[in-house]
């Protein structure tokens, strides 16, 4: 039997006289925020609490069928919570627009595992070791003695899957796989995740990805590689932001790539990148803590102001001292 987690224990106790919730994740949110979300959310749901699922910009397509009973909303202002809970969330500005809608509120509790985390909430349970926030969710569910029903296994499994990349990063032990199990054995229907999640791309999906294939750059003896999406590049490709979401794997799975960085254009003067490492030693969360962001040490991101050819120098030029470094 394993143990019982004390800071679970805390977060139980604080809500068992809650009754309305907001489950609130990032700006962007990915298949480990959604999934904790609407895991979460469905459990309480299911405890006869009235609960509503916030985030600033648009479920995902893909990640659709995790919500049949529509419980993602589109944030409003003016609404009162005995609870607001955040998952997957290191920043309480990555909110967005959600941060004025939840001015009125009880207690604020921040459920994550990024190393970044900025432990906003009233209570925060971070645990960096936790390869998603998905396994943190299946914990708090089953030490709670909550049912798993096979649409909570739904998206936990996708949670974990996703934020793993189907169980290859190295963030990925084996606690991770006994979660994923356990969640077959509750009906987590593998086909249907498999199919709507990595099987389902939209044409203009591709035709982004031919614009990666087409235009990407290396440097330092092939070591780094970095493309740019601008806005567009989406439009000739009629595909909205969600869609580049994996694109950068492509080129960071180069044999001699040891870093890769997609630049994204969000406003003429703001542009989000992404970065992934597969070298042990070269952290990419210091880089985008660097420039505001975080992450993990495979895979971070930020927002940054500025002149894009500016912020494009000066980001590898970070990378490039982390390669250097590293080597």
């Amino acid at each position: 039997m394993k143990r019982r987690l004390k800071i679970i224990d805390r977060i139980l106790d604080a809500l068992k006289d809650c009754r309305t919730f907001a489950i609130c994740g990032h700006m962007r949110p990915d298949g480990d925020c959604i999934g904790s979300q609407l895991a979460l959310a469905y459990s309480l749901h299911e405890r006869g609490r009235k609960v509503i699922v916030w985030n600033q910009d648009p479920m995902p397509e893909k990640l659709a069928f995790l919500d049949p009973k529509k419980l993602l909303a589109t944030p409003k202002p003016c609404k009162s919570f005995d609870a607001v809970i955040t998952t997957d969330c290191a920043n309480y500005e990555r909110l967005g627009t959600i941060c004025s809608c939840i001015e009125q509120r009880g207690l604020l509790i921040n459920i994550d595992h990024h190393s970044s985390n900025s432990r906003y909430g009233d209570i925060n349970w971070i645990n960096a070791r936790s390869a998603s926030t998905g396994e943190l969710i299946h914990q708090l569910i089953k030490q709670a003695g909550w049912p798993i029903t096979p649409l909570i296994a739904d998206n936990l499994f996708t949670a974990i899957s996703t934020d793993t990349g189907s169980f290859q990063y190295p963030t990925t032990r084996s606690t991770t796989y006994h979660a994923a199990a356990e969640l077959v054995t509750k009906g987590a229907d593998l086909a249907t995740i498999c199919t709507e999640v990595y099987q389902s791309y939209p044409l203009s999906r591709v035709r982004l990805l031919k614009h990666m294939y087409n235009s990407f750059k290396l440097s330092q003896k092939n070591q780094i590689a970095y493309f740019w999406i601008r806005r567009r590049d989406y439009a000739r490709a009629g595909a909205i932001p969600d869609e580049s979401e994996g694109l950068i794997d492509h080129i960071r799975d180069i044999e001699t790539v040891k870093v890769a960085c997609l630049f994204e254009e969000i406003e003429p003067e703001i542009t989000r990148i992404s970065l992934r490492s597969k070298a042990p030693a070269i952290d990419v969360s210091a880089i985008a803590l660097a420039f505001g962001g975080g992450g993990h040490q495979a895979a971070a991101g930020a927002r940054i102001p500025g002149n894009p050819r500016t912020v494009q120098h000066q980001v590898l030029k970070a990378v490039k001292d982390a390669v250097a470094n590293g080597t």
